[in-house]
């Protein structure tokens, strides 16, 4: 195959993935007869699951398994993917870089959108190597962090990032303006704009969602992925160069693959097209040392060299330059890895008593196992029929940070809903079926109820509406009867709601759906939460 061939394979590899990432993110939703026949989902008449892969991409991440493995010390079902891109990558070099990996192919997209250099200044930032010490650092703290038992990788592995960034912003931020511009044509008196709103948004709702979806610290996750991007103005591929934990581990296997690149310096005229085009910095020129584990095989050097000067060729992996890591970085990486994971348990939220706000998906292993294994990737965040699930803040502590977390005035776990647990690519989340959460029963909090907020415990007005949308059975929400003092101080006599810590399964639609708006009169916290024996309220 020649290689300008080669080069049209990549990009065509390159769009096939990146596509095909999109699709799982969109895909990793409620399927579509379950909206249209909600009454499957309540009743629970069948198990929920999806018909896509929706995890294979985390499945062939080499870090997310590593990570895993060693924080967690479990071998998880579906990673052998993982090791295939090791022995790929142990053949052919980062060729998971350069063909495969979707985060990837978006920057070396937007690196050739108007970049702030070319010619011969993008020859000497090719030439520069410093920064790229950086990822290597990155990679060894989230190493030493896992040994300690807490899994950090997810924030900084490429598959989660991109797939949190799309799933909790750009897809809802896009998908509330189109919602918006649609609600405007409605609200208008051009009758064809109003046909045209309502047919748009049956189109569009089941690629971004029905309603407005809402995730905390959105904003923040989006504002992050943007800022990546823009850094390809500056480099290309930034990212990939710099930051990129996944690329320093595919680099360091990288030093031991078959496939080399051959230089002649007598062919070479030092035209520097070569380091012009050379997406890794892995310095292509003839005369220098070739950086295999930066390249990113994209064979753009190759197949711009007018001399034919450099090729690649099958050969050993003697007589070529190791990963270039630094002595500072490596130490500074463990260093950090070690200092992290202890420092983030000085909050007392894993060892002493954790936030009330705190209230994992159901399924959820105990807190510290769930920390060493969740990736924050959002997987569970983006499937969630009812936004109920969002990324932690301060809840977790620094160790929970951006991990799974459930908000009731968002939305409320749908009584026989278990997708969190099928698409959570780690098993930080147990894939529990309808029966056992139902039956079990899985408890991931209890509600209580706030008197004086409540309008028959304050005396304000009968309510039953907490009662009625209670899910379990018998209810864990009753009433009896009895005497309040009204606004004129008069005794009335109203149904008094209570609620049954026995029968009570934190679900959080009580909360959700109860008229006092703002801060509700009955709330959730996790206490009686199945997966903590010291968090029980009744052992």
């Amino acid at each position: 195959m020649k290689i300008k061939h080669l080069v049209w394979l990549r990009r065509c590899s390159q769009a096939f993935f990146l596509l095909l990432f999109v699709f799982l993110v969109v895909e990793s939703r409620l399927p579509q007869d379950f909206y249209l026949d909600y009454t499957q989902l309540v009743n629970g008449e069948q198990e929920i699951r999806l018909q896509q892969p929706v995890t294979v991409f985390f499945q062939a991440d080499p870090l997310v398994w590593l990570t895993s493995l060693i924080s967690g010390h479990v071998l998880i079902k579906g990673f052998g993917w993982a090791l295939g891109v090791l022995v790929l990558t142990l053949v052919f070099g980062r060729v998971f870089c350069g063909f495969i990996c979707p985060f990837g192919a978006l920057h070396h997209l937007f690196s050739f959108v108007r970049p702030a250099l070319n010619g011969k200044r993008l020859a000497r930032a090719n030439s520069s190597t410093g920064s790229r010490r950086v990822k290597y650092f990155i990679l060894f703290l989230l190493l030493t962090a896992a040994f300690a038992g807490v899994n950090f990788a997810g924030i900084m592995d490429p598959i989660s990032l991109f797939f949190r960034s799309l799933a909790l912003a750009i897809v809802p931020g896009a998908g509330t303006g189109l919602k918006e511009m649609f609600d405007f044509m409605a609200h208008t008196d051009i009758k064809v704009l109003n046909y045209l709103s309502y047919t748009a948004e049956v189109l569009v709702s089941p690629v971004f969602g029905y309603g407005y979806q809402a995730f905390k610290t959105g904003w923040l996750i989006g504002a992050i992925f943007l800022l990546i991007l823009f850094l390809n103005r500056i480099r290309p591929r930034f990212w990939c160069r710099t930051l990129c934990p996944l690329g320093a581990l595919l680099g360091l296997c990288s030093r031991f693959s078959i496939l080399g690149l051959s230089k002649d310096i007598d062919r070479c005229t030092q035209c520097g097209k070569c380091t012009q085009s050379c997406v890794g910095a892995a310095q292509p020129v003839p005369g220098e040392s070739w950086q295999k584990s930066e390249c990113l095989m994209c064979f753009n050097c190759h197949n711009t060299c007018p001399e034919g000067a450099v090729v690649f060729k099958w050969r050993g992996p003697r007589g070529q330059t190791g990963p270039d890591m630094g002595r500072r970085a490596i130490l500074g990486g463990l260093t950090a890895g070690v200092s992290l994971p202890f420092l983030s348990r000085l909050d007392g939220q894993i060892h002493k008593v954790s936030d009330a706000r705190l209230i994992r998906p159901p399924g959820s292993l105990p807190e510290k196992d769930f920390l060493t294994l969740c990736q924050r990737c959002g997987q569970c965040m983006k499937a969630c029929p009812t936004n109920v699930i969002n990324p932690a803040l301060y809840e977790g502590g620094l160790a929970g940070f951006w991990t799974p977390n459930l908000i009731m005035t968002q939305g409320y776990c749908e009584y026989t809903c278990t997708l969190c647990g099928s698409v959570c690519p780690t098993g930080a989340i147990k894939n529990i079926t309808v029966r056992e959460k139902v039956e079990t029963p899985i408890s991931i909090g209890s509600a209580y109820f706030d008197r004086g907020r409540c309008l028959p415990w304050s005396g304000n007005g009968p309510c039953i509406v907490c009662e009625e949308h209670c899910p379990t059975s018998p209810k864990a929400i009753y009433f009896f009867e009895g005497m309040v003092n009204g606004p004129d101080n008069t005794r009335v006599k109203v149904k008094l709601p209570q609620v049954d810590l026995k029968k009570c399964v934190g679900c959080g639609i009580c909360e959700n759906k109860c008229v006092v708006k703002g801060r509700p009169a009955v709330r959730v916290i996790a206490a009686g939460e199945t997966r903590s024996v010291r968090n029980r309220i009744l052992l």
